[in-house]
């Protein structure tokens, strides 16, 4: 079930992390500052699952990381193993039966992604006698596993793999053991990094850097990793895919501190404003990014033109997201409450002012409003990314294409609809070339 939020960004579904080790680990610590270096991942909710003597308690919360745990609820968390989640919802209600990690017969799964195939699979679990307790597909996973009649659960997760569609990344939890894998066109990311003796999973390396642990690899797409006591193995699922990592963890998704796949973010971001100013330069005074995920990419399009770079917007972080809000004058109302115009750097010149990418249109549209307001001579609109058209079904919020403006207008249309003097988006060429791939990336929100 997909949840009815109007999103003017694209979202991804959740972040993941987990660690074990052969000796005692300050626990509650490691998980409280990975689970906030993930925190921009997923703000809905949050939990954790630990393993006491003889079972695997799990502890949970609506809200930020910093709002669900503290010094009380974590002081008798100790061990040498938990993993622990971040949650965005884009399949499954936003409420507290769906926060994760989910744990069933000491088996506790913490899941980023989607399955495409999720309402054949639950149908045909039902038909079997088999009962949910949560609307959220990563319960699938679950219960496949927990009725799978394979004699190991390296066995079990490769045959649930063989089932389950999608874009994935999955940590398993027995206590005694940590499982993660990966889906075979490794559209959602997954790494592996060391702290000491202890092994590592995360969604992005920067929740490995925020407990000083060292980056190892990427789990490889279709790759199932298993850690215990006796230290790390791999298996490989059987189909071989072309790997097709999400191009909005570059664009969006991924802090920029954060390497996926081998890629830095902060570069492919810097990288792609100069791209932009290769295919549309522009005659401006000055050029500004729009927090957070623009601001890189503004500084790469005024670094390769010569533009000065200023800092145009003030952003609250204070404020709770926009999208959350159930009307649409509450939700206008946050984003003129979240970014503040400085109007000495705007007024009278000529402004560049680069973002992302532009969804439904709205937030766009009253950017350039408060920019006009603020003085702006004039406002060229510049977009981090190729143009979106099409909706995705790999656990990102825009399964209908009539929530994207660019599947129903043209750019030129939607430069009016904004209201700037100009509008350029990315090409597809420009954003393979700042990532530094000529293939390897999933660009199914702009191309079929």
């Amino acid at each position: 079930m997909k949840n009815s939020k109007q999103v003017d960004k694209i979202e991804d579904e959740c972040g993941v992390f987990g660690i074990l080790g052969d000796e005692i680990l300050d626990i509650s610590s490691l998980l409280y500052t990975a689970l906030n270096a993930l925190q921009h991942r997923g703000q809905e909710s949050c939990g954790i699952a630990v393993a006491s003597s003889d079972n695997i308690n799990c502890y949970k919360g609506m809200g930020l990381v910093s709002n669900v745990f503290n010094k009380e609820n974590f002081s008798e968390i100790t061990g040498n193993s938990a993993i622990g989640h971040v949650r965005y919802s884009t399949c499954g209600d936003s409420n507290i039966i769906n926060a994760q990690p989910i744990l069933n017969r000491n088996i506790a799964v913490a899941h980023n992604g989607n399955l495409t195939n999720a309402k054949e699979l639950r149908a045909n679990l039902k038909a079997k006698g088999v009962r949910f307790n949560t609307t959220t597909d990563s319960e699938i996973i679950l219960k496949l596993i927990e009725n799978s009649e394979c004699e190991t659960l390296e066995d079990a997760i490769l045959e649930v793999m063989k089932q389950i569609d999608g874009g994935y990344s999955v940590l398993l939890y027995t206590g005694e053991k940590l499982f993660g894998f990966r889906d075979p066109k490794g559209i959602r990311p997954l790494c592996i990094g060391m702290l000491n003796n202890s092994f590592v999973l995360s969604s992005e390396s920067c929740a490995l850097d925020s407990i000083k642990a060292e980056l190892i690899r990427d789990v490889y797409p279709g790759e199932i990793i298993t850690i215990d006591s006796t230290g790390m193995k791999s298996i490989n699922y059987c189909k071989k895919f072309k790997h097709s990592i999400c191009a909005f963890e570059y664009i969006y998704f991924a802090r920029p501190d954060s390497v996926i796949d081998r890629v830095s973010v902060y570069q492919s971001r810097i990288n792609a404003g100069r791209a932009l100013w290769d295919e549309c330069p522009t005659e401006a005074d000055i050029v500004i990014g729009v927090p957070q995920s623009g601001i890189l990419s503004a500084i790469g399009f005024a670094n390769a033109s010569s533009i000065p770079y200023d800092v145009g917007f003030e952003k609250n972080e204070y404020v709770g997201r926009t999208f959350i809000e159930p009307s649409k004058k509450i939700r206008q109302a946050n984003l003129e409450l979240k970014l503040n115009v400085i109007k000495d750097s705007v007024k009278d010149k000529r402004v560049v002012v680069v973002d992302d990418s532009i969804v439904r249109g709205t937030t766009s549209k009253r950017i350039v409003q408060l920019l006009r307001n603020a003085g702006a001579k004039e406002i060229h609109f510049r977009a981090a990314s190729p143009i979106i058209k099409y909706p995705c079904f790999w656990g990102i919020n825009t399964s209908n294409s009539h929530e994207l403006v660019g599947s129903r207008y043209s750019i030129d249309e939607i430069k009016d609809l904004i209201g700037a003097d100009s509008l350029q988006y990315l090409s597809i060429k420009g954003l393979l070339k700042s990532i530094g791939k000529k293939e390897d990336i999933c660009l199914q929100c702009f191309m079929k």
